[in-house]
């Protein structure tokens, strides 16, 4: 159990921040969103809060579990910017990101962001099995 704690908490923060800003705001919690906001000046405090609370999320975990959690990139800088562009555009072109679409949509039951997130792991499923040489 010791293992999945650190995902099992995360997972709930997740959850609650998502939550607490809907009932509270009246807003989804979709990171694109909240920072397409913060650049352009919409909702400064709401959303610099947030995203203030996404960067010192590591320090809290530092804190509650004695180190950083372990990270592995095994890739090299052009295929990561790449691949971010291309999450950046298909964020803006899906209304949405996998946050919104995945954390609030499925549970408001948006046929929307059911279709977003099966997109979503479609096309991160291809994309697995073609940079690896599985094959389709």
């Amino acid at each position: 159990m010791n293992a999945y704690l650190p995902s099992l908490v995360g997972g709930m923060l997740i959850g609650v921040s998502a939550v607490m800003l809907l009932l509270l705001n009246g807003r989804i919690a979709g990171i694109s969103g909240i920072v397409g906001r913060l650049a352009q000046g919409i909702g400064l405090t709401t959303n610099l809060a947030f995203a203030l609370g996404l960067l010192l999320g590591p320090l809290a975990y530092l804190l509650m579990f004695g180190g950083w959690p372990v990270v592995q990139i095994t890739t090299g800088w052009p295929l990561l910017i790449v691949a971010g562009l291309l999450v950046g555009f298909g964020s803006r072109m899906g209304s949405g990101c996998t946050s919104g679409h995945g954390v609030l949509g499925l549970a408001r039951l948006s046929t929307r962001s059911m279709v977003a997130v099966a997109t979503f792991l479609a096309s991160g499923a291809v994309a697995v099995a073609f940079l690896r040489g599985v094959g389709l």
